[in-house]
């Protein structure tokens, strides 16, 4: 009895129009094997067995605990209970987890494929994760998937802002090699600000002005139907299922890192689904037709992420503080670059000051001229406005017999 994956390969040769003699060849089995799937009514079912123990019974209440978890990836499952000593297959998993799953209505969509180096689908993600003291906190991830090849870039980051978006838009490119010609996106705020009276889109300023230099075209799905990027929308599926519930991580730098190595080892090296190649393999050739990168001085304002100068000079970026020389004044706009292991701070074209990254949460590091010409008081408080009291008005005092005098001629006339 030949297994699933074999007899459904068989129909499927004979439906391209392949001799018996041909499939046998392909598929290593006799022309009477492929004669006897071709003529019987139904594929053959082989009969029931008894039951008997199985390699996966230890484990099943390990399965069970994390199914209630939320983990109903088998792939992930299977590399847990691997590590845990299972020596069975991944076929026996999947027939014990199927019915422990949340059943997902499918919803119809219209498929269709891209030529290489045509398109790239872009999303943001929001996954969460406890910390050490058991409280859930949240983080972003930024994936890219070039649709011809399905070769997926991953990044994880803390803020979802447009500066960080084109970051990691170059991030991608340089991993993939090359620019595809247009970019899919969802209505996201880093990319269309709004929609005009004739629903035509308004784009962020900043982000338009990153796809024309870079030489890449802005294409939106319609509104509420995701599924017209269903490809980073699956990549985002499977960076939930198949790479987050495995992680631990120190920190943002960590996670990353290992988010490489899964994309490296795992992700681009499968088989793919619906291409039934390698990522890695397709990647090859669509990299021949990817529009190469702009030089990085051309990219490196791109690279800058605007920030308001404090009271005391400091310019807070990523949880740490960075000094500016003077002259300074607070709630200067600036700009920041990090660079590998250096921070830099930017007035336009005018480079103001150069920092080691920060190594540490909350660390400030002090420009040795930030308050040189700041101009120190003598110690005596200022002076204060004071109010004034005017003198007191002198009224003239007559006797009281003057007064009268007075009465009785007003009573007289």
């Amino acid at each position: 009895m030949l297994r699933g994956g074999k007899v459904k390969r068989i129909y499927e040769l004979h439906g391209e129009g392949k001799s018996i003699r041909a499939i046998a060849r392909m598929l290593g089995v006799s022309r009477n094997t492929i004669r006897k799937y071709l003529r019987s009514p139904e594929v053959p079912k082989p009969a029931p067995r008894p039951q008997r123990a199985s390699k996966l019974d230890p484990y099943k209440e390990y399965i069970l605990q994390r199914v209630g978890e939320g983990v109903d990836n088998c792939t992930v499952l299977l590399r847990e209970i691997r590590a845990q000593g299972y020596t069975g297959g991944h076929t026996i998993l999947r027939e014990f987890v199927q019915p422990l799953r949340r059943r997902r209505e499918p919803q119809a969509t219209v498929r269709f494929e891209t030529r290489p180096g045509e398109q790239a689908q872009v999303d943001f993600g929001l996954l969460k994760y406890k910390t050490p003291d058991g409280k859930t906190q949240r983080v972003w991830v930024f994936v890219m998937v070039l649709s011809w090849s399905r070769a997926i870039y991953v990044e994880f980051v803390r803020r979802a802002d447009v500066a960080t978006f084109i970051r990691c838009h170059l991030n991608a490119f340089a991993r993939f090699g090359g620019v595809p010609r247009r970019c899919l996106y969802d209505n996201t705020k880093v990319v269309v600000l709004e929609r005009d009276e004739h629903d035509q889109p308004v784009w962020n300023p900043r982000f338009l002005d990153f796809a024309l230099r870079v030489g890449f075209d802005i294409r939106l799905c319609h509104p509420y139907r995701p599924q017209t990027k269903g490809r980073v929308e699956s990549g985002i599926k499977y960076v939930k299922r198949n790479f987050w519930p495995g992680v631990r991580f120190v920190d943002l730098a960590d996670l990353n890192q290992q988010a490489a190595q899964w994309c490296d080892t795992v992700a681009d090296v499968r088989v793919h689904g619906t291409t039934h190649e390698r990522p890695v393999d397709r990647l090859r050739i669509e990299r021949e037709h990817l529009q190469p990168l702009p030089s990085p001085q051309r990219l490196e304002v791109f690279l800058r992420e605007e920030r308001h100068v404090g009271r005391d000079g400091y310019v807070q970026w990523e949880n740490a503080w960075y000094g500016l020389p003077w002259p300074w004044k607070p709630g200067q706009v600036v700009q920041v670059q990090p660079r590998d292991g250096i921070v830099e701070l930017w007035d336009g074209g005018k480079r103001l000051a150069v920092h080691a990254r920060a190594t540490q949460r909350g660390q400030r590091l002090t420009h040795p001229r930030q308050w040189a010409g700041l101009q120190a008081g003598d110690g005596r408080p200022s002076k204060e406005a004071l109010a004034v009291q005017l003198p007191t008005v002198e009224v003239e005092r007559r006797p009281l017999a003057a007064y009268e005098a007075l009465v009785g001629a007003v009573v007289a006339g």
